[in-house]
């Protein structure tokens, strides 16, 4: 069985200790070990302060968004066998394989488009010039130069693809060295892709730890990142990590975020605005099996449409096939993991004691082409409340598969934002109306909740990707309990991995510092 080594130092590092074993979700079959322990990984922060700091900074904008591009076409060239890897580690149909690994190409592709149009530069603007004595020639400048430190990125089981490559493209991009931590279950899409980026990158630039991360933070310091995408639990420890505060490592969260999708009152569910609201809570509910930090978990309707919400779902959802996800008739696989299944089950049990069923019971179903009792499946389940403001078990817990509530509110904009605030800060929650004062009011009230807000109209419906697709040129990330940090958003992705310093002086100079 396969080994899985991690690459430090310029080279693969098997590990040493005891082994913890990758399986196949759906018929829990093993497919690769991975030891827990023996990596030296204060030699590996070395080798990104000397190397890959030096690597980089010799590097224009343009330069680095150039092996960005090189990273993105590595992706092309091995596709096909990175979604095979994403089917068999990952639980994933075929369709959300693509959804991972057609996003990281994507999104490494965008950033290094970007570098291009940043050219031979190192500096950013922040802003406009500034005239700070009697004349124009005394100048005032805002820049983001980059740190001189490590991105250490801890990623999430459920994206081992695009996670890797969301988080490398804006620190590369910035300049700065990468050490990667992918989720240890799904691990195999992330080391398979360290194998093609490896040979394409100067020394020091990337790193992979596979398997626990150990003493890992133990050695941060003055100038170095950690960005984060899991569960609120590691989120808390992170932010009190002794070398966290000692050392004021800038930090971003990516946590829980009970996501909500609103049906406007002047919205037919018959209507090209209709139809793309229930498009989106369904497919938000089965894709990647719910197991999107993205997804909507809460469903906001007005008072008389719950049960033609309710019924057009039960028809969606009824004609979904679920079971090993390798079939081509199979649109749903199983949850990425045994302890997934079980902390969602759980959360599903709370939610049915609070709550009424409309579909799928608490997850009970029976998969296709799986051996009996063998998988980590649970089916779609689609709640109900008369109480949606006070329904603790809705607002106050993420369930993070595929799991969603219906409620019922009183048609105004000011409802549906504060039902938005209930859930302490998403990544994105998206509302559905052609009425554009409703919309306007619905904006104002709700983005202070929100990392991005997604409008759905008949006017932009033949183009929309949904809500529960990022996109590199707009924010990732969002307030409250979603961590309150942000990525992406275009050339901001790289701020985080930037200081920003104000320049004093011969207006001439600080323009000639710019490319001027």
């Amino acid at each position: 069985m396969q080994l899985l080594a991690s690459y430090l130092s310029g080279s693969w590092s098997p590990g040493s200790g005891a082994k913890a074993t990758l399986v196949n979700p759906a018929t829990e079959a093993p497919l690769a070990d991975v030891h827990t322990s023996g990596h030296d990984l204060a030699s590996a922060f070395a080798y990104a302060r000397t190397s890959g700091i030096a690597e980089l900074g010799a590097l224009s904008f343009a330069q680095r968004g150039a092996l960005l591009a090189s990273l993105a076409k590595a992706i092309h060239g091995a596709r096909e066998e990175l979604l095979s890897l994403a089917v068999a580690n990952g639980g994933n149909t075929r369709s959300d394989a693509k959804f991972d690994i057609d996003g990281g190409a994507m999104t490494l592709s965008y950033y290094a488009e970007l570098g291009a149009k940043l050219g031979g530069s190192t500096l950013l603007a922040d802003g406009e010039p500034i005239q700070v004595g009697r004349t124009a020639r005394m100048g005032g400048q805002h820049v983001w130069a980059r740190r001189r430190g490590v991105a250490v990125h801890i990623n999430a089981f459920n994206f081992p693809g695009w996670g890797l490559c969301e988080k490398l493209a804006c620190a590369l991009l910035a300049g700065m060295p990468v050490i990667s931590k992918p989720a240890t279950a799904t691990a195999l899409v992330a080391h398979r892709m360290m194998e093609l980026f490896a040979p394409l990158l100067p020394a020091g630039v990337l790193q992979l730890l596979v398997g626990p991360a150990g003493t890992l933070l133990d050695h941060l310091g003055t100038g170095d990142v950690v960005a984060f995408t899991g569960g609120s639990a590691t989120a808390r420890m992170l932010r009190g990590h002794a070398r966290v505060i000692e050392h004021g490592v800038r930090l971003n969260l990516e946590a829980d975020s009970l996501n909500a999708a609103v049906l406007g009152p002047d919205v037919d569910l018959g209507s090209e605005t209709g139809g793309l609201f229930l498009a989106d809570v369904v497919r938000d509910l089965t894709q990647k099996t719910g197991q999107k930090c993205t997804a909507i978990r809460r469903v906001l309707v007005p008072l008389g449409k719950e049960e033609a919400v309710a019924e057009a779902m039960r028809e969606r959802l009824g004609g979904i096939a679920i079971g090993d996800p390798s079939r081509d008739d199979v649109r749903m696989g199983p949850l990425a993991t045994g302890a997934q299944a079980t902390d969602i089950k759980a959360g599903i049990a709370r939610l049915a004691a609070a709550t009424e069923t409309v579909f799928g019971g608490t997850g009970e179903v029976t998969p296709l082409g799986v051996p009996a009792g063998k998988g980590f499946f649970v089916g779609p389940v689609v709640r109900a409340t008369k109480d949606p403001m006070n329904c603790a078990p809705l607002n106050e817990h993420e369930v993070f598969g595929p799991c969603t509530t219906l409620g019922s509110y009183d048609g105004t904009a000011v409802f549906a934002a504060a039902f938005i605030a209930k859930g302490g800060g998403c990544l994105v929650s998206s509302a559905y109306s052609d009425e554009r004062d409703w919309v306007s009011a619905f904006v104002g009230a709700a983005a202070p909740w929100a990392g991005r807000l997604y409008l759905g109209s008949a006017k932009m419906a033949a183009q929309s990707p949904g809500p529960g697709t990022a996109l590199p040129s707009l924010l990732h990330g969002g307030p409250g309990r979603a961590g309150g940090g942000e990525e992406l958003g275009g050339e901001r992705g790289l701020h985080l991995y930037m200081q920003r310093t104000a320049l004093e002086g011969d207006a001439s100079v600080l323009k000639a510092l710019l490319g001027g």
